[in-house]
């Protein structure tokens, strides 16, 4: 039986197996269901991520190649503001599994799944939404960093939030200001006196 209000999930996974057992874990629970399927990241992919209205994404990292991994998230926030959680059926380096909303394993028990991904959805869904072109305060935290020439990890690092995070608040600094390079920031950052000259490198 379909429920009306249950969340639509697009799943990116490679593994008819993995996806077949996802499926039977949201008809069995409920509140979760499947959307679309893409078992691969290509062009006919990309035009379904931009189509899709998902609430939530499933993605087995393995779906990238080993140098694109550890940024996979932004790649799909290219595309979606859904929430991501990675499904994790190999062992990976930290830097991959961090960028995500949440991770799943192969291992774990469908309460365990549900829960995760209640808590991938609320946790995104805190996200600042862009309503207004007035930067909050975290966003001219974050402006302020840009300014000074930090990375996104280190951003994330300082604040102790994830790598994606930064990227959001970034890209509604852009949207706001409609400004797109860091050097227009920066001298966004120096007129609003957020930073000094003496600041910058």
């Amino acid at each position: 039986m379909k429920n009306d209000s249950s969340k639509k999930v697009l799943l990116i996974i490679p593994s008819r197996i993995m996806v077949r057992g996802i499926e039977g874990v949201f008809s069995d629970l409920g509140e979760f269901r499947v959307e679309g399927i893409l078992s691969d990241i290509s062009r006919t992919s990309e035009t379904r991520l931009k189509n899709m209205d998902a609430d939530l994404i499933i993605i087995d990292p393995v779906v990238f190649d080993y140098a694109t991994r550890p940024s996979g998230r932004s790649y799909i926030a290219e595309y979606t503001d859904a929430a991501v959680v990675a499904l994790q059926t190999i062992v990976m380096e930290d830097d991959v599994w961090k960028q995500y909303d949440e991770v799943i394993s192969i291992y774990d028990a469908p309460p365990v799944i549900i829960r995760k991904l209640r808590t991938a959805l609320s946790a995104h869904q805190e996200l600042p939404k862009p309503d207004s072109h007035e930067l909050s305060s975290r966003e001219k935290e974050i402006l302020i960093c840009v300014a000074k020439g930090m990375l996104n990890k280190e951003i994330a690092d300082l604040y102790n939030i994830s790598i994606y995070t930064v990227i959001t608040h970034r890209k509604n600094i852009t949207r706001k200001t409609g400004i797109r390079t860091v050097a227009g920031l920066t001298v966004y950052a120096l007129l609003n006196n957020l930073i000094d000259s003496s600041s910058v490198e």
